[in-house]
This record gives structure tokens, sequence and C-alpha cells, in this order.
């Protein structure tokens, strides 16, 4: 009976570590595209003096730099500076803009975009 027992024991201890079939993984979900950039700025990137003007009041500072000019627009919520130039002979347009807090602290740009143009708006 000892035999039997020291025959069947490596068996018995081998067969704990088979697997009885693993579950299948999971399929990974393919990663969403996070947009970035200008998203949520489509109003404003491309937008001559005028259509900011429109959008956003009467800017709080107008400077000329060369042919680049900037328009700042703020109220309580942030501060935004548009940064446009000229595209050859055509009239100067936004290709950049910054935005910030009025303490200088980050703040998203489509948030600022969005308060100052519901701030005109409301005409304030």
């Amino acid at each position: 009976m000892k035999r039997a027992m020291l025959v069947l024991l490596p068996g018995l201890a081998l067969a704990g570590c088979a697997s009885g079939g693993s579950a299948p993984r999971p399929a990974r979900a393919a990663p969403v595209p996070i947009p970035t950039g200008t998203f949520g700025l489509e109003g404003v990137i491309g937008q001559n003096a005028r259509g900011l003007v429109a959008r956003f009041g009467t800017p709080t500072a107008d400077l000329m730099e060369g042919n680049a000019r900037k328009l700042q627009f703020s109220s309580a919520t942030c501060v935004l500076d548009a940064y446009l130039y000229p595209k050859g002979s055509a009239e100067p347009v936004v290709t950049y803009l910054d935005t910030r807090q009025g303490d200088g602290s980050p703040v998203d740009r489509a948030s600022c975009v969005s308060a100052l143009a519901m701030r005109a708006r409301n005409g304030k």
C-alpha cells in the first residue's frame, strides 16, 4: 500500500499544477482618441478682429507688434489673449490663443471662450 501511495503521490502533485481551463480574457476596448489643440475653439481660431468683437464685445486691450495683433478680452472668470496674424496679403486672423484666470492660474481655453461669449450675450 505504501508503494502504491509513493507512485500516486507525484502524479497527484502534478495534477494540482494543471489548470482546468482558464476564463478567456475580455477583449480590450479600442482607445478613444482625445481631441487636442483647438477642440471647442472652432468659432475663434481663424476669426478676424471684427468677428472677435462681435462674439466677445469690446476688447480690454488691442496691441500691434509688427504685422501681428493681440486682442485681449477679460471678465471676472478669465482672460483671453487672441493672436492674429496675416496670411499673405489677407486680413489677420486668430492663429493662436491663450487663456488664464485673473490671477494667472491656468484655465481651460474652451471654457474661457464660452464664459466670455456668454458674458457678451448677456450685455455685461
